[in-house]
């Protein structure tokens, strides 16, 4: 099976769960970026509620262009905010310590351009999670595909029957389902790939 999907930054619980039994998932980078998605942001857990971590941008979120000239704004050090913040919510969980020093280089490293650090997010959580697909990326924007191919790139729903799983807060604040898939990795380790799997 093919997946079109968009570049997304640490993709979702549901996205991963939707790519796990794919042949090859194919990359938009011709799609126009779309606001107010998961293209330049991440939603992890908090103490009190999710947090939602966001990529500013060259130009704000109100462009239409091309994903694959989206630019990152650097000058207001997002990534050190970012990783503050990962840092302060998760360094108690199960699981951090295993993955930081491998991911903590994603935060340090200047990106220009939004979809190479969002390739980047996705090609270190597939280290890590091990999946079967190939990837592949296209600069052609197609609006539309063959039905045998499943497109991504417009889903807004959230799936039902998300798998659950250990969450650091949980006891706090209840189970939020559909979060980055940073908190699952960091709860369950190795072990995510089961719930993604389902195997």
């Amino acid at each position: 099976m093919t997946i079109i999907s968009p570049f997304l930054t640490f993709p979702p619980v549901s996205w991963w769960g939707s790519v796990a039994e794919a042949g090859t998932v194919v990359f938009d980078a011709g799609e126009h970026f779309q606001k107010m998605s998961y293209r330049n942001r991440y939603r992890v857990s908090g103490a009190n509620n999710s947090i939602l971590l966001s990529i500013p941008l060259v130009n704000g979120r109100d462009q239409h262009i091309p994903m694959s000239e989206v630019l990152i704004h650097n000058e207001d050090s997002w990534q050190v905010r970012h990783w503050r913040t990962l840092v302060s919510v998760y360094k108690r969980s199960p699981y951090f310590d295993h993955y930081e020093e491998s991911l903590r280089p994603l935060f340090k490293t200047p990106f220009t351009h939004l979809i190479d650090f969002n390739r980047a997010s996705v090609d270190w959580v597939k280290r890590q999670l091990k999946p079967d697909f190939e990837t592949q990326e296209t600069a052609i924007y197609q609006r539309e595909y063959p039905p045998e191919v499943s497109d991504l790139r417009n889903s807004k729903k959230t799936p039902e029957n998300l798998p659950k799983y250990y969450q650091v807060f949980e006891d706090r604040i209840g189970f939020i389902p559909d979060l980055s898939i940073l908190d699952m990795l960091f709860s369950e380790g190795p072990e995510a790939k089961k719930f993604i799997t389902k195997k």
